[in-house]
């Protein structure tokens, strides 16, 4: 009797290690992909601010300044589309992220259940064998 509770735990447990593994995983691989959407999207805001101010260094007077300001308005608002677009590709990166963590959890529920269920028809069963003996 002890045995079949051990090995009962010892599945449990292997399941439970097996499934948080899986779910590491996920996590793991959406922060490296999250990681290396923002780390790139700062890469090209800061090649395009720094061109800009490359130039802004160059101009030596009021004309080549006026030239240069639109640039720079252009320059700040692509750099704003930029990190708009990363932060809604790290949202739905992060949204599919859960839904798998959660299809994993409601499955692990469903599979706890049906067990469940199991075991509670054989104790019902052994019952009802046994209130018939007696």
């Amino acid at each position: 009797m002890n045995y079949q509770y051990n090995e009962q735990f010892a599945a449990a447990t292997r399941q439970f290690a097996d499934t948080a593994a899986r779910i590491n995983q996920l996590a793991l691989e959406n922060a490296q992909k999250v990681f290396g959407l923002q780390l790139a999207t700062l890469e090209e805001n800061a090649e395009a601010t720094f061109a800009f101010f490359g130039e802004a260094a160059d101009v030596r007077d009021f004309d080549g300044m006026k030239t240069l300001l639109p640039k720079g308005v252009q320059i700040a608002r692509e750099n704003v589309e930029r990190a708009i677009g990363a932060g809604q590709e790290v949202f739905g990166s992060t949204v599919k992220t859960n839904e798998a963590i959660a299809e994993i959890a409601k499955s692990q529920l469903e599979a706890a259940t049906v067990k469940a269920q199991a075991q509670a028809e054989k104790v019902v069963a052994s019952a009802a064998k046994a209130t018939k003996r007696r």
